[in-house]
């Protein structure tokens, strides 16, 4: 075997101890560049496999070390012996530290796709068994990620947040991509393995490697936010001693889209963690967690762009609610404080969170809050905007809801029968039309005399409000006469500037 191995990396020549750091390239002759970077190769073929060499030490990364390990392919694991793979996992690691510009596809074509194949081969010895993420070479690993994943990324596109609709706009994707991708399944594969123990990795991926991990998480490309979401949970799932400083970190993120910038692209990808870690929560809650409910995660509702990530953030407050129904009266009560007023899409999203929080709700928490929510609930059924009036309806096809309502039904329904007298009286939309008289007649069977006095106490109360109308248009009508008596002759059409009009004309109204 070492006979065949001189032949085909060495050409039979004499071996020597120049480890491939020294074999650098140099002016002379190209067959003496590739004697010399064989025989660095060689130099672990030709050692006895009980006496594995120290591991290299890190490069610094700049022109000349990219010359020296891009000058020629190392080995294939399958071609040294096992005592001397894990020297050259470390010198793959090194080789695959350096990075590339992707913007002009024509540069550094053959090295771009030698560090492919490189990262390929890491993934591959990875996963071929046990022994190979040693504490030896945990530094080099943390080495090679970071240069590889921790970088500056683009400035955001322009547009608009009020019409912004992540479905429809085309994801910015990163033209590092093919390279990226390896690196993260490396990191995910390293993260999780076996071999990675917490107390011994904790000095590597430590809190300062967790920080930057966040900051990446701002990237347009939803690929590599996917990465980083399943990364950053198996990372707080396996480093216990990171978990208080993960959730904390994720607030702060959270605190400076709400109160500063209002633009993060990895707000959904964030809350999905959480949602996982709130499921994971003990009871009874912990002070810390209610503060974050209150303080990070009902605020999240008052941004522009909720859209983009209300689907994850509805299920993290769900999950609060379900695990201590107590928190179901200051979630409805933050619910009503950023209940919008002139964005119908985002209150369609409210109705939709509404309904699933008062399906958690007991009865002694529903009463503390349901006359401002009732009396908000009266201001959505006499929408203009359908789909804001036809969700609100919607909620009288909830049996449990329709419960909650009939044990109060006395506090209730004369807050909200003159809403549904209003919509069946004027509402333009047929199907609100329909849905109002299927909610009326509810009513009227719930509790037929209740529905009868508040429905009197309702006509009442619009035939005061006519004859105050009728009693204001009389008075306008006295008071045209009277301008119209005092106007100068020769005024057009009897009309009369305002300045004109003496007080002592309308003395009497």
């Amino acid at each position: 075997m070492l006979k065949s191995m001189k032949q085909k990396f060495g050409g039979g020549k004499k071996e020597t101890t120049k480890t491939r750091d020294e074999a650098a390239p140099t002016s002379s002759s190209s067959s003496s560049k590739t004697a010399s970077s064989s025989i660095g190769k060689l130099t672990s073929a030709s050692r006895p496999t009980s006496a594995a060499r120290e591991k290299p030490p890190i490069p610094v990364l700049n022109e000349q070390t990219f010359v020296q390990y891009y000058s020629e392919p190392l080995p294939s694991f399958r071609d040294v012996a096992p005592a001397e793979k894990q020297y050259l996992f470390a010198q793959k690691l090194h080789l695959c530290a350096f990075t590339f510009d992707f913007s002009d596809p024509t540069k550094y074509v053959r090295e771009k796709e030698m560090k492919r194949q490189t990262l390929l081969e890491l993934v591959d010895y990875a996963n071929s068994g046990s022994g190979k993420f040693t504490e030896q070479v945990s530094e080099d690993i943390v080495f090679m990620l970071s240069n590889n994943l921790f970088r500056t990324l683009p400035p955001p596109r322009s547009h608009e947040v009020e019409n912004y609709d992540a479905e429809e706009e085309e994801p910015s994707l990163d033209p590092a991509w093919p390279h990226l991708q390896i690196v993260y399944e490396f990191l995910l594969r390293y993260v999780v393995s076996n071999d990675t123990d917490a107390k011994v990795a904790k000095k590597y991926i430590d809190q300062a490697f967790v920080l930057k991990l966040l900051e990446l998480f701002d990237s347009e490309d939803p690929r590599e936010r996917d990465y980083l979401k399943t990364i950053l949970h198996r990372i707080y799932g396996k480093f216990m001693v990171h978990r208080p400083f993960i959730r904390k970190a994720i607030n702060n993120v959270f605190y400076r889209f709400i109160f500063e910038t209002e633009r993060h692209n990895g707000v959904a990808e964030l809350l999905e963690i959480l949602g996982s870690i709130i499921n994971g929560f003990a009871l009874p809650l912990k002070e810390e967690h209610k503060l974050f409910l209150q303080r990070a995660l009902m605020p999240l509702h008052k941004p522009k762009c909720v859209a983009m990530y209300h689907q994850q953030l509805a299920y993290c407050v769900t999950q609060f609610v379900e695990k201590d129904s107590k928190l179901a009266d200051p979630v409805l009560k933050a619910l009503l404080k950023f209940w919008p007023v002139t964005n119908s899409q985002k209150e369609v999203l409210f109705l939709g969170e509404l309904e699933e929080i008062l399906e958690l709700t007991q009865a002694p928490e529903f009463q503390k809050v349901m006359m401002p929510l009732f009396k908000q609930l009266a201001k959505c059924l006499n929408s203009q905007h359908f789909q804001v009036a036809e969700r609100s309806l919607f909620l009288w096809n909830n049996e449990y809801i329709v419960n909650l309502v009939a044990q109060h039904r006395h506090q209730l329904l004369p807050l909200v029968l003159p809403a549904l007298e209003e919509n069946t009286n004027n509402h333009w939309n047929p199907a609100v039309h329909g849905l109002t008289c299927n909610v009326r007649k509810m009513f009227q069977e719930l509790d037929e005399q209740l529905y009868e006095e508040c429905k009197r106490k309702y006509d009442d109360e619009q035939q005061q409000l006519r004859q105050q109308l009728e009693n204001r248009d009389k008075k306008w009508t006295v008071l045209q006469q009277v301008a119209a008596s005092k106007a100068p002759k020769g005024t057009l059409d009897n009309k009369l500037p305002k300045y004109l009009i003496k007080q002592s004309s309308v003395n009497g109204f």
